[in-house]
């Protein structure tokens, strides 16, 4: 066989004669072995790898850990050249038990994505040395010879050598909803759209009806599949919001600590101190900047995230993209399969006079049949001779599709539009068996491009015979040489004709896809000629893919919540647009009109005309797969956080280059759910409205507890600085800054992590994309509570010095009292870092158990640190008297009253600009 040298527009533009002699020599003995050997040496394996997106907060994970291992080993080393054995003892567990967290938490998160990395490795049936035999499709070769059934999946690329009424479903690849008839006849346009090829199969698509022979023209990356793959690979990973903001603040925090560790060492050294304590106090320090419970919470927070995603259906396959989400401005979408069924379904019908509306979804035979707003009694036995239950019977036998309903669920062989014919006679009380047996089929003949319409002749109950015939409404009214009205026949004249086919375009125009009846009664034998000719038109039925359940409020849902939806599919443009009209996508936010823009006005634009096109437009339709990857790049050039819905492979390089992919479960490929995000596992498109939700939550918890913690963690730095600089003792010691970074501060944090959703959280705007998590207004509420907690801490540490001294077991009391009213501070201020506005003592004060059990927790561990012998040697503690825990406590309530008299103030000055979230 001659071996080819061209793919995709090359080989669909060959004649059919070069492909036939092709395969008239080939085609009973295909390649040898030893040729495919050596080709599969040339081409390389017919596999798709796919590049991973390696999240940055993993990234930023490693480093906030091997900081903190890093000072941990340099305080471990100080302590123990100093003598003291039991700190660095203490400091070495602390290490280990970090390492064996983050082994735990890299493990499990590996284990939960293996699932989706594995793909089956399909099979596929070719000749061989004159035998037909199964191989992995992996092992095909340019020129092998494959064999096409219904319900295969096409193993490789491949020009078409010969048919029979072969349909395959290329969804995936184009975003058409209905199958492609297929046939050995040559495309002769060489630029022909990749949907309208219809000499050749393509990689990864599925063959709905028929059977076929292909010449394998690529395979791996060179088919059209791998060109999506290699435009997959080319596009970079994007930085959630979150990852670019909280890399910003690693950064910062870095140099903090650094320039802090060198200033207190430096400064301290200069005043006379010896070197060694003072480079423990900076190490000290710069663990009391660094806030180690910073990662793990967020981490956690994201990963509570994940799992309540995981309960409406969600698989998250990064963690940041559930934060991603909620910042989402911009949802682009495909239209089939997402929003939309991908089940055809009979809405109308046309028969006669009366113009018949049908109910129900989907392939579910349940349905009613209604005109003029009454319903249609289909109960009983239907009568044969009514022109409704005619066109139904039509519609049934002239069929070749089977729905199976034996097993759990419903399965359809055959194309999906003669599928939902059956189920429009089953709603009819016309079960596809019972006709089947009282009209059997005595002859066919099949659907072709030429004729456009499909024939079956049948022997009636009363031994007569008769022809249904369905098809495109223009051949079947030219074949028709009469009309059925009511249950009288009368001619088909001009203006007859003219009439129908404006009902057609009035049908068309609702976005259905109309296919055209008619019959012909048999007196004797005919050729196919005639029996295609002097039908009886019996009416229009009309299908349309649906919308999925609760689409429309989803968009509803996230117009409010000032997310912009945008329709982005492979489909025609007049159905896409009255998709998106039904949808309410075609109205911007302020109500004006958006455009529909087909993909051939997007070839050749330039910066400006892309920012224009993005701007209006709110359907794309006829897109490829390069459309619609410069489509999420220019809205993204535009400021907007994209999140991109999908479940074709023609979707996946826009899936990878969004800010947040989002993959169908059920009906998405494994190369679009390699490529996403998140996973749909329901398929269903209103789960991203709790998505969307989750999102923003998660911000708002986030701010939340990073309110807490730096708050917190400056009240710690800021009173160890302060007492170097006043020349005061030391009122920290490592382990217990250790203790209230890793110990106290994380429950308290964690609990803010599980603040439930405020009422009016979808009723608010995206939060910019471009606002750093430290504002400056919210840097300046951090400093000022912090410096708060610190000032509290300082008194009650002089008080201490005071009534016990400053050396020996004295000092170790002022201490404990200091240590003792820091983490009482900060218990405390949890219940007034959970709104910047809300009093804690709302009747939102118990909606959070979960912070009540971590400060219960917290209270508990502190209680056991000066109570408990052995952690009163590791932490250097002393028990408390009643007057020291009276000094305490009242200290600790200070920062609480400050703060609420202040929230206070502010609220009864703003109440009208008053946020009940934050």
């Amino acid at each position: 066989m001659t071996q080819p040298e061209t793919t995709g527009a090359g080989w669909h533009a060959r004649t059919a004669e070069d492909a036939a002699r092709e395969v008239e020599t080939d085609v009973a003995t295909g390649l040898k072995e030893s040729e495919a050997v050596a080709r599969r040496a040339r081409f390389g394996p017919n596999t798709l790898p796919i590049a991973q997106k390696r999240s940055a907060l993993s990234i930023l994970v490693h480093q906030f850990r091997s900081l903190i291992v890093l000072l941990l080993v340099v305080a471990g080393g100080v302590a123990f050249a100093l003598g003291d054995v039991m700190e660095s003892v203490a400091i070495l567990v602390v290490i280990v038990l970090n390492a064996v967290i983050g082994f735990v938490t890299e493990w499990k998160a590996a284990s939960a994505l293996e699932g989706l990395r594995k793909q089956a490795v399909p099979v596929a049936r070719v000749m061989r040395d004159g035998v037909e035999r199964q191989i992995d499709a992996m092992d095909l070769v340019p020129g092998d010879i494959v064999r096409l059934d219904a319900g295969d999946r096409v193993p490789a690329d491949g020009r078409i050598a010969e048919a029979a009424r072969l349909q395959v479903d290329e969804a995936a690849l184009t975003g058409e909803s209905l199958p492609v008839t297929k046939t050995a006849d040559a495309v002769l346009d060489p630029l022909a759209a990749l949907g309208d090829r219809s000499s050749m199969v393509y990689l990864g698509t599925a063959v709905t009806d028929g059977r076929g022979t292909v010449i394998v023209t690529a395979t791996g990356a060179a088919t059209e599949m791998g060109r999506i793959g290699k435009l997959i690979d080319e596009v970079s990973a994007q930085v959630t919001p979150l990852e670019a903001k909280l890399a910003q603040l690693n950064r910062v925090l870095l140099v903090l600590v650094l320039a802090l560790c060198g200033f207190i060492v430096l400064t301290g050294w200069l005043r006379g101190n010896d070197l060694l304590p003072m480079i423990e106090v900076g190490i000290s320090l710069a663990i009391a900047a660094v806030p180690e419970g910073l990662l793990a919470v967020t981490t956690i927070t994201l990963a509570l995230g994940m799992q309540r995603m995981a309960r409406l259906n969600a698989l998250v396959r990064r963690l940041p993209a559930v934060e991603a989400l909620g910042s989402t401005t911009v949802i682009c979408s495909d239209k089939t399969g997402t929003l939309t069924r991908n089940e055809m379904t009979v809405r109308a019908m046309q028969v006669g006079r009366r113009r018949i509306e049908v109910t129900g979804t989907g392939y579910a035979a349940q349905g009613d049949f209604r005109a003029d707003d009454q319903r249609i009694d289909l109960t009983g036995k239907p009568d044969p001779a009514d022109p409704l239950v005619l066109a139904l019977r039509i519609g049934a036998l002239c069929n070749d599709a089977t729905v199976d309903r034996t097993g759990d669920g419903t399965t359809v062989l055959g194309d999906p539009t003669e599928a939902a014919l059956i189920v429009a006679a089953e709603k009819a009380g016309l079960a596809p068996g019972v006709l089947c047996r009282e009209y059997p089929r005595v002859r066919e003949i099949p659907f072709n491009s030429e004729s456009k319409w499909m024939l079956t002749v049948h022997r009636t109950p009363g031994g007569g015979m008769v022809a249904y015939a369905k098809g495109a409404p223009a051949a079947i009214l030219t074949a028709s040489v009469s009309v059925l009205d009511d249950r009288t026949t009368t001619p088909m004249s001009d203006e007859v004709r003219s009439a129908w086919t404006q009902t057609n375009n009035d049908l068309a125009s609702g976005a259905l896809r109309v296919l055209a009846l008619a019959y012909k009664a048999l007196s004797g034998e005919q050729t196919d000629d005639e029996l295609g000719r002097n039908l009886t038109f019996v009416g229009f039925v009309g299908m349309i893919d649906p919308l999925r359940d609760g689409v429309q409020d989803t968009i509803a849902t996230c117009r409010t919540a000032g997310i912009r939806t945008v329709m982005i599919t492979g489909d025609q443009q007049v159905t896409a647009a009255e998709i998106a009209r039904q949808l309410g996508i075609d109205v911007g936010p302020d109500g004006e009109p958006m455009r529909t823009t087909h993909a051939r006005e997007l070839d050749g634009l330039d910066e400006p005309g892309w920012q224009r096109v993005v701007k209006e437009t709110a359907v794309f339709a006829r897109v490829s797969p390069e459309h619609k990857l410069q489509i999420v790049k220019a809205l993204q050039r535009h400021g907007h956080i994209v999140a991109m819905t999908g479940d074709g492979v023609n979707d996946a390089p826009a899936l990878k280059a969004a800010d947040i992919g989002i993959a169908m479960g059920v009906r998405g490929t494994d190369v679009a759910k390699a490529a996403a995000d998140i996973v749909i596992t329901d398929d269903n498109f209103a789960t991203i409205v709790g998505a969307v939700e989750q999102g923003r939550v998660i911000v708002n918890n986030i701010l939340r507890f990073l309110h807490y913690l730096f708050s917190c963690n400056f009240a710690e730095l800021l009173t160890v600085f302060a007492t170097i600089m006043l020349g005061w003792p030391l009122p920290l010691g490592v382990l217990q800054i250790l203790w209230l970074n890793l110990v106290t501060d994380i429950f308290p944090a964690l609990a803010l992590a599980l603040e439930p959703s405020a009422p009016d959280v979808m009723r608010r705007p995206p939060r910019d994309p471009k606002e750093s998590l430290m504002t400056p207004r919210f840097g300046w509420l951090i400093v000022w509570q912090g410096a708060l907690l610190a000032g509290c801490t300082l008194v009650t540490f002089k008080i201490g010095l005071r009534w016990y001294g400053s050396v020996g077991a004295g000092l170790q009391h002022a201490v404990t009292l200091a240590f003792m009213t820091l983490v009482l501070t900060q218990i405390f201020h949890v219940f007034s870092a959970r709104s910047r506005t809300r009093s804690a003592f709302s009747a939102g004060l118990f909606s959070n158990l979960w912070l009540w059990g971590a400060v219960v927790m917290c209270l508990a561990l502190q209680l056991a640190a000066v109570y408990t012998p052995f952690l009163r040697e590791v932490l250097h503690t002393v028990p408390l008297t009643g007057a020291d825990w009276g000094l305490v406590v009242a200290g600790a309530l200070v920062p609480l009253a400050v703060i609420e008299t202040v929230k206070a103030v502010q609220r009864a000055m703003a109440a009208p600009n008053r946020s009940s979230g934050r």
